[in-house]
């Protein structure tokens, strides 16, 4: 997939500063121009034992993960309660997000948005009976994923959907189950089974559940959740997932139900993934991170400074698709029945994020210098052949250079202070020998968010901090 240059970064990624309260606090960005995060991640920058926390609006709000341990999901409702027009709002006295006397630091992506706009290819199949199936998916009659505001086609031109009407109905089964046909916000063209046939469903806000049903024969389909949050059914894989992509900046938040046996998930990125981070909702286990600088034959743990693990049953051995990434039968990423959440990164050609790797110089005074083709907003990396913590930078926390404010994502320590680190016009440089990042001849991965593109699509270039 080809990018555009993005002039305006923040449209997609901003870091946000703010002071705890112990109330509850509507969070909003700097910036005049609005942005809805569909992913916050928040940690105390002073004083230790402060928890990463993580929420993001495919899973909900006053959901939170934490990186730097392995606890499951946990939901209490002072935590984050609303992903706003421009921020977010947060709860009442919560330590490691809103704690009188405590800084705190926020990184907000933008994922799908509020209205994907999605197209399924319906075919009719005998399945114990003729069902619905979509997208060649392996099963039919499928629990759908529909997101409030979403524009939904059900491109109903194959063959097969000859005398099979796709409706929607808030009965299961539709007519056949004793209900009628469900009409706000849906249009329908042609004739099933002829060219540009099609059912269109714009869902509103707060529609009860939805039944797909054909008005001709009953049992052939199932059922529409109509979310709240965010994400839709992506059938790209062999695990059906619920995905919100943003292809743009090249970044997806996808939840899936692990299986335990080899398989594919879909990301909707439309471009490889160049990094992934995994998480079992349900169960305490390791955060689990694929890297394209570490290869496809191992795993990073995010909440460790573990060095990369090699065993093909996290990945299969097998490198992300423009469509799917693919599992092995690793508990941490495919525990069966155990509900996951991924945060996907596409590669967006020196036009937004950047994944790679390098290797330390071991220079105090004159280190690596890794070229990321645009000035950043967000650094972070690790060493990944032996022990050493996780690093992250940004541009709002010291705001010049030389950067000395280095947060650790796998530890709840505060925010250290150390002259290290440079952004520039067009990458980031190193000014330390450290083993966490510069350590000579030692290899790095790294992942990077654009402040500014290094050129503009008008040809005007961007200077360093």
């Amino acid at each position: 997939m080809s990018y555009t240059t993005i002039d305006r970064p923040t449209d997609y990624f901003r870091t946000k500063l703010y002071s705890g309260e112990n109330n509850s606090q509507s969070i909003t960005f700097d910036e005049s121009d609005n942005m809805s995060p569909d992913w916050v991640w928040i940690k105390s920058r002073n004083g230790s034992g402060r928890n990463h926390c993580l929420y993001d609006s495919v899973r909900g709000v006053n959901k939170r993960l934490e990186s730097d341990n392995t606890i499951a999901e946990n939901s209490t409702s002072d935590q984050l309660t609303s992903f706003d027009t421009n921020g977010f709002t947060i709860g009442i006295g919560e330590a490691d997000i809103n704690s009188g006397g405590r800084t705190y630091a926020s990184w907000n992506w933008l994922a799908g948005g509020t209205a994907p706009a999605i197209t399924y290819s319906v075919k009719v199949v005998s399945d114990s009976g003729n069902k619905y199936r979509f997208d060649d998916f392996g099963t039919s009659a499928v629990t759908l994923d529909l997101q409030e505001g979403g524009t939904y086609t059900f491109d109903q031109s194959d063959s097969s959907n000859s005398g099979h009407p796709l409706r929607f109905s808030t009965t299961s089964d539709g007519s056949h189950g004793g209900g009628s046909e469900y009409t706000t916000g849906v249009t329908t063209t042609g004739t099933p089974g002829s060219a540009g046939a099609k059912t269109v469903i714009t869902v509103g806000s707060g529609v009860a559940t939805l039944y797909y049903y054909c008005t001709q024969h009953s049992g052939m389909g199932g059922q529409a959740n109509t979310n709240s949050t965010h994400g839709s059914s992506n059938f790209s894989g062999s695990i059906q997932a619920n995905v919100s992509a943003n292809t743009t900046a090249g970044f997806s938040i996808v939840s899936y139900t692990g299986t335990g046996s080899n398989a594919t998930v879909g990301h909707g990125l439309g471009a490889e993934a160049k990094m992934i981070i995994f998480k079992d909702r349900d169960t305490a286990a390791e955060w689990r991170v694929y890297h394209v600088g570490s290869g496809n034959t191992g795993a990073l743990d995010f909440n460790t400074s573990d060095a990369i693990q090699t065993n093909s049953v996290f990945f299969q051995d097998t490198t992300p698709t423009s469509s799917v990434f693919s599992l092995g039968t690793g508990t941490d990423v495919n525990n069966n029945t155990k509900n996951f959440i991924a945060y996907c990164f596409a590669d967006t050609g020196n036009k937004f994020f950047k994944a790679g790797s390098y290797s330390g110089n071991g220079s105090s005074t004159n280190g690596t210098f890794v070229y990321t083709g645009f000035k950043p907003a967000f650094v972070m990396g690790k060493y990944i052949n032996g022990t050493g913590d996780w690093y992250l930078w940004d541009n709002k926390r010291l705001g010049y250079n030389r950067d000395n404010n280095k947060i650790k994502p796998n530890t709840s320590d505060a925010e250290t202070t150390e002259d290290w680190f440079d952004m520039y016009s067009n990458g980031f440089k190193f000014y330390n020998n450290s083993g966490d990042f510069n350590y000579g001849g030692y290899n790095f991965i790294y992942m990077a968010i654009a402040e500014s593109p290094f050129v503009t699509s008008t040809g005007i270039p961007t200077t360093a901090r």
